[in-house]
């Protein structure tokens, strides 16, 4: 176990923020507020109070994995000072949702759960992405976190399911893909785990992932099935090209509400994803 101290950061927030769809709570029967994150192949249950977490894996593991994945190497305070102060609402959805930030998530696993997202809800995304692990992702064991009443908080082994490989996918045929909640986005999903696949999909990869901002988000629109948003989505949260604003009917009705000119992106210009990020959250969260 590895214990830390993280500013602006808040679990139960970023599970909730719609960029991730495999974070959620842990073991809900020991209770104590942990929560568990697949990311790619990887598995880690964390337990949080206030600013300070505490990690299932040793502190190799969160060097080299978890902490590039929760990006503790932006200065989420520098970007919240930034904010216009007479910018009541965008003032309003730091307040309410600043321990959202921009998770470092695996390209292929966002382009595809992004591609799910399309006329989705969370709900659904998460259903569908869980049965496509549970389809074609390896079943692995990784470790997890409960509470004694006695001991205080204990190792436990888990198990789990990776994301699946795109030549998993491309492997079980268009209809592998039927009876997964999927719709009409199946064919987007096997159009791209073909793309994906082998030595020249990896190399397509790489190259998005070597690529900038506007490169990259003209090669992902290129692809079937990926419209602006979805590219948006997949350059913010699968590339980390904070200066991606995805626009959705959320965001829409929140710049037509509160912006009437427009969202000012000249002014935040860099890192408008992020902003962006608290304007959603607060958007589906605040009752």
């Amino acid at each position: 176990m590895y214990e830390t101290e993280i500013k602006n950061m808040d679990l139960d927030q970023l599970a909730k923020s719609g960029q991730c769809f495999r974070m959620r709570p842990a073991a809900e029967t020991e209770g104590g507020g942990i929560w568990s994150a697949a990311a790619g192949e990887q598995y880690v249950e964390i337990m949080q109070d206030k600013s300070r977490f505490l990690f299932s894996c040793g502190e190799a593991e969160f060097e080299g994995i978890w902490r590039s994945y929760f990006d503790m190497d932006t200065d989420y305070e520098a970007v919240k000072r930034s904010v216009d102060p007479e910018d009541e609402y965008l003032q309003a959805a730091m307040a309410f949702g600043g321990g959202v930030r921009i998770l470092r998530q695996d390209l292929w696993e966002m382009i595809v759960t992004f591609l799910i997202s399309q006329n989705n809800n969370i709900s659904r995304i998460r259903n569908s992405v869980d049965a496509l692990c549970e389809k074609f992702g390896t079943r692995k064991t990784g470790t997890g976190l409960v509470l004694d009443p006695n001991e205080g908080v204990k190792s436990v082994e888990r198990t789990y399911n990776a994301f699946p490989e795109a030549g998993a996918v491309a492997a079980g045929g268009p209809e592998g893909l039927g009876g997964l909640g999927l719709g009409y986005r199946d064919k987007y999903i096997w159009a791209m785990a073909l793309k994906c696949s082998g030595p020249d999909g990896a190399a397509w990869l790489d190259d998005l992932r070597a690529a900038d901002y506007h490169t990259a988000h003209g090669m992902l629109t290129a692809e079937f099935g990926i419209g602006r948003k979805v590219a948006d989505c997949v350059c913010l949260f699968g590339l980390h090209h904070v200066e991606a604003f995805p626009v959705d009917t959320h965001v829409k009705q929140i710049v037509n509400a509160y912006y009437p000119g427009g969202f000012p992106l000249e002014r935040y210009r860099g890192y408008a994803g992020i902003l962006q990020q608290y304007m959603f959250y607060y958007k589906l969260n605040d009752k």
